[in-house]
């Protein structure tokens, strides 16, 4: 459980970083994160991190997939915590 919860914690920081990065990015014009990879990591345990990174930065949070996927993968795997926890 130890190793589950050390990855969460590296997801949802990693997951928070490529949002705000992409963000400034996306200010200078600069080469963008593709949104895939964004959901990817999000559905990959980091839906905290990206959900974050999406208030603080004020990033994709007008974009149906992420504004309403994000918060959905986020129930789905606090819900899947949650069993495991219980198990």
């Amino acid at each position: 459980m130890d190793a589950l919860l050390a990855y969460l914690a590296l997801v949802n920081v990693a997951t928070f970083a490529l949002f705000c990065v992409d963000k400034a990015r996306a200010a200078r014009g600069a080469w963008r994160i593709p949104e895939r990879v964004l959901l990817g990591c999000s559905a990959a345990g980091g839906a905290l991190g990206g959900l974050v990174g999406m208030r603080l930065a004020h990033h994709k949070a007008r974009k149906h997939l992420f504004y309403l996927g994000v918060p959905a993968m986020l129930v789905a795997q606090a819900a899947l915590l949650a069993w495991l926890f219980q198990r």
